[in-house]
């Protein structure tokens, strides 16, 4: 084995368990876990979703502290993760409940995030995949009934 080789191997698995790493922290995740985000993130972490798009670590936590306050128990599933080097791509389920209507149904929004890792295996870029009128605004009770609508209108 060349040098080189031993040393894209050694990234390679590197990178793996820092997405193994990553993984389980989401999964796991808890409104008190949010304060150690620090040890997942670069401090200038670049976010993105269908709602947000913020700079730096502190505009990270307050997105996720806010998921916390908005929904009911909510959680990460991850589903499937392709890993290519320092990039890696995971398909997730996220499962909540609402809190002000329907609280005693789940709900589950099917997406997928890009992230991209610095040399020492944090997240400096996450960006987030998911249709938001088809995952969360059709579950909402009046704008739901819109949307379905259009849908139907638009397919015929």
């Amino acid at each position: 084995m060349t040098p080189s080789t031993a040393d894209s191997s050694f990234q390679s698995s590197a990178d793996r368990l820092a997405v193994a790493r990553i993984v389980h922290f989401f999964e796991t995740l808890q409104p008190a876990d949010v304060s150690r985000m620090g040890e997942f993130y670069t401090a200038e972490a670049w976010f993105k979703d269908p709602f947000n798009e913020v700079h730096g670590l502190a505009e990270v936590q307050r997105i996720f502290s806010h998921m916390y306050v908005a929904l009911e128990q909510p959680h990460f599933v991850v589903t499937g993760q392709l890993v290519d080097g320092s990039q890696c791509f995971l398909t997730w389920d996220f499962v909540f409940r609402f809190k002000r209507f329907s609280p005693d149904e789940w709900q589950t929004v099917r997406g997928g995030s890009h992230l991209k890792l610095s040399a020492g295996g944090l997240i400096e870029f996450h960006r987030d995949y998911w249709d938001a009128a088809e995952e969360l605004y059709e579950k909402l009770p009046a704008v739901g009934s819109l949307m379905r609508w259009l849908k139907r209108r638009a397919n015929q």
